[in-house]
């Protein structure tokens, strides 16, 4: 006799409320119709579904994503960096309190050995036929940022290394939910021939089918849910081994909406509008926000990260104030919506040499017309970098295009061998958008402060 599994998941929806009644609705109909048919079905989630860019996540701090799970019936989760490194450890630590399904991540650990009592290691879950089918959850190892939040996440390799060979003793079907990438989730493949399964996500890819290496299935299904994925598992009771294993996603773009939880999600908002509601300053002028020049407001936040990192220097990109203030009372929802990303501040050590490079590529109009995405960065583009303790001196070539003749700090050049400490959005030391900074051997973060309490700080301080 074979035997129809599935198993349903999501991956990276980073709040993208918008979609979530079109993923309810897909996977309401899709779970009805495999429990009719007396198939045995599970739904998971592979981290990151929180992200505190919408107002939503950023009033309940997660706890309103928590609520939508559980209305949908998830069976477990693993976390991803959103959930592990934008909240205090506190709110972390009680995120899950109240979740009905199972999170799993076997490499996340309290650094005072307090760990949540809803952190398990490994779970599993049984058919009606006694099948039984082992998850395992691995997430990102940021240790720069938590450590300084009071967790530690052990190598990913170490972590299956200690669980899954018992864990394979003692279920049918080994299931990995992986919030490390697509990188890893091969080389994991290669390595544990045990994993019959690995569900990824971080990386936002989309394996529309799936990719086979060596003896795991690998699969993921984008980012924001556009995609839902499903693996379909064939189990043979009389040879009693997995027969067959397929992947596949579904656009549910265009799908039909659940009405239910259309409401909780207009419920939810209006909490969040609550919430976020209190009055930060009134304003008697508007301030204005222009992603290609010097404004009030983008050179006193500077200003303000400056001072408040005790850096020598900041420097910030204009696209991280996505609207201007209107006269009028100014409500954290308002600071919220003008800045929404989850990024923090970082100081990091330059030399000059290294410092005046930084600032003639931030200048560039390539840099500044940047349609980023990813690094904690929710806006449009980059826009251009504005500086605190620098006095910055440009001209223009014939062709109209700026550079910098010389940058000076407390009236002098810089000094090209000197080292100096520069505060900046933590966006700039992932990937090569600025390589020096992302080389400097030194980082500094500052955690759990995001750049919106800054933003509350100076309009408090210089706008009252």
């Amino acid at each position: 006799m074979e035997e129809n599994i599935s198993i349903f998941y999501t991956n990276d929806f980073h709040s993208n409320f918008n979609n979530w009644s079109r993923v309810a609705g897909y996977l309401k109909d899709s779970i009805a119709g495999k429990r009719y048919r007396n198939e045995s079905c599970f739904l998971l989630d592979v981290g990151d579904h929180v992200d505190r860019v919408h107002p939503i996540s950023e009033a309940s701090l997660g706890k309103a994503n928590v609520q939508l799970m559980n209305e949908l019936g998830f069976d477990a989760v693993t976390i991803g960096n959103n959930e592990g490194i934008t909240l205090s450890h506190k709110d972390l630590f009680h995120l899950y309190d109240e979740a009905e399904f199972e999170v799993v991540c076997a490499n996340l650990h309290s650094t005072d050995s307090n760990n949540p009592n809803w952190l398990e290691r490994v779970t599993a879950f049984e058919t009606e036929t006694g099948v039984r089918i082992g998850i395992i959850g691995l997430t990102a190892p940021f240790n720069d940022f938590y450590e300084l939040l009071g967790w530690h996440v052990s190598s990913q390799f170490e972590a299956l290394d200690k669980y899954i060979f018992e864990l394979k003793e003692s279920v049918d079907i080994v299931v990995l939910l992986s919030h490390l990438g697509i990188n890893e989730d091969q080389e994991i493949a290669r390595r544990f021939p045990a994993i019959d399964i690995i569900i990824g996500g971080h990386t936002h890819h989309l394996l529309r089918t799936g990719e086979e290496v060596n003896n795991s299935l690998i699969t993921a299904a984008g980012k924001h849910c556009a995609f839902v994925g499903e693996v379909s598992l064939t189990w043979d009771h009389t040879a009693n081994k997995l027969v067959r294993k397929e992947a596949f996603t579904t656009d549910i773009t265009s799908m039909g909406r659940d009405m239910h939880t259309e409401q909780m999600l207009f419920e939810l908002q209006k909490q969040a509008e609550e919430i976020l509601g209190k009055k930060v300053i009134h304003l008697n002028e508007g301030l204005t926000v222009n992603w290609f020049k010097e404004t009030p407001l983008m050179c006193e936040l500077t200003n303000t990260l400056k001072t408040w990192t005790q850096a020598d220097c900041a420097m910030l990109n204009s696209g991280l104030l996505l609207d201007q203030l209107t006269a009028g009372d100014i409500t954290y929802s308002d600071v919220h919506r003008i800045c929404p990303h989850p990024i923090n501040p970082c100081v990091v050590e330059l030399r000059g040499d290294e410092l005046l490079e930084v600032i003639r590529a931030s200048l560039t109009k390539d840099f500044m017309e940047l349609k980023l995405k990813g690094f904690g960065f929710r806006g449009e583009l980059l826009g251009r970098m504005v500086f605190a303790g620098l006095e910055v001196e440009t001209g223009k070539h014939v062709n109209g295009e700026e550079y910098v003749k010389d940058v000076f700090l407390k009236g002098s050049s810089l000094d090209s061998n000197k080292v100096y400490t520069v505060a900046t959005a933590d966006t700039f030391t992932f990937g090569r958008l600025l390589p020096e900074v992302a080389k400097s051997e030194r980082k500094d973060f500052f955690l759990p402060e995001f750049l919106r309490d800054l933003l509350v700080k100076t309009l408090q301080t210089k706008f009252k």
